[in-house]
């Protein structure tokens, strides 16, 4: 399989619902959406697709169904990410097998393990698959950050261990990645309200929820920072902003779901428990939001 480039504007794909079973006629036209508004790659059964609520069957099915509604127009980078060990191993090879292009490799959550126990397990999943692997530091999430040492000593017996989701909220961490490995090591910010402050020390784009909506805003964005053009790329941070924050101000995927409901784009924003439907009161900030950007 040929290479592709995984920077630029890469949606999370939200995992649509009807009756609590997956939609794919929905998850199929919101693929088309994405590519047809020039979107860079997708992501499916990532935290925003709900993996942790989808069973095995269900994951690998999603899977399968984002890369034939794909068809090789854009990269499909699968998440394989567990807290444990041999589940992600599987879920990996399996996703290989499928033809994904590339993995999202969580860091373990709940365990807690130490960072030598960090690098084994990514070590085991690289062992897994010759294609790239994007590791995901969430430590908001998982009670754990990927150490900029484990990141180093990771990159440096893998080249496929080339890039990683940074979702830790701080400008100072991608810094400090890239200080260490520069050009060996593509940031990905994870964090739609940070992704130019990140862009501006070295990332090379965004693994995005708010571009399930706003493909096209958060592309232009995204584009006139890789180009330098800081002054264009600001404006455009400043007026996504609200909505930027607005989409995480109930967990996610709740608000991003309600938006695409709203615009048409998916039946049903159903979420999966312990997710639960979005309050009146949150709902009308995000339409408040959307409105002011022209949605």
């Amino acid at each position: 399989m040929k290479l592709r480039k995984l920077t630029g504007t890469i949606t999370a794909l939200v995992t649509p619902f009807r009756r609590q079973e997956v939609a794919y006629d929905d998850l199929r036209r919101l693929v088309e959406f994405q590519v047809k508004g020039g979107i860079d790659g997708v992501v499916p059964v990532g935290t925003t697709g709900e993996s942790p609520t989808l069973s095995h069957e269900e994951h690998m099915e999603v899977v399968r169904a984002t890369i034939a509604a794909v068809r090789g127009r854009v990269p499909v980078i699968a998440g394989t990410g567990s807290n444990s060990t041999r589940e992600a191993v599987g879920l990996t090879q399996l996703a290989h097998a499928a033809g994904a292009d590339a993995m999202l490799v969580v860091a373990p959550y709940y365990n807690k393990p130490s960072q030598e126990g960090l690098f084994q397990h990514f070590c085991a999943i690289a062992d897994a698959t010759d294609r790239p692997i994007v590791l995901y530091s969430i430590p908001g999430r998982c009670g754990i950050e990927i150490g900029v040492g484990t990141v180093e000593r990771l990159r440096a017996r893998y080249a496929h261990v080339s890039h990683i989701k940074e979702a830790g909220g701080s400008v100072d961490r991608v810094d400090q990645l890239k200080q260490a490995l520069g050009k060996d090591i593509t940031v990905l910010s994870g964090d739609d309200s940070l992704t130019l402050p990140f862009m501006a020390v070295g990332a090379e784009g965004v693994i995005s929820v708010a571009s399930n909506l706003l493909v096209r805003e958060v592309g232009a964005m995204v584009r006139a920072a890789l180009a330098n053009d800081y002054a264009q790329a600001g404006k455009l941070h400043r007026k996504l902003y609200p909505t930027a924050k607005a989409i995480f101000i109930e967990p996610n995927p709740v608000p991003i779901k309600a938006a695409l409901k709203r615009a048409g784009l998916i039946g049903s924003d159903e979420v999966r428990p312990p997710l639960c439907a979005m309050g009146a009161a949150n709902r009308k900030i995000v339409e408040q939001t959307l409105k002011a950007l022209g949605h």
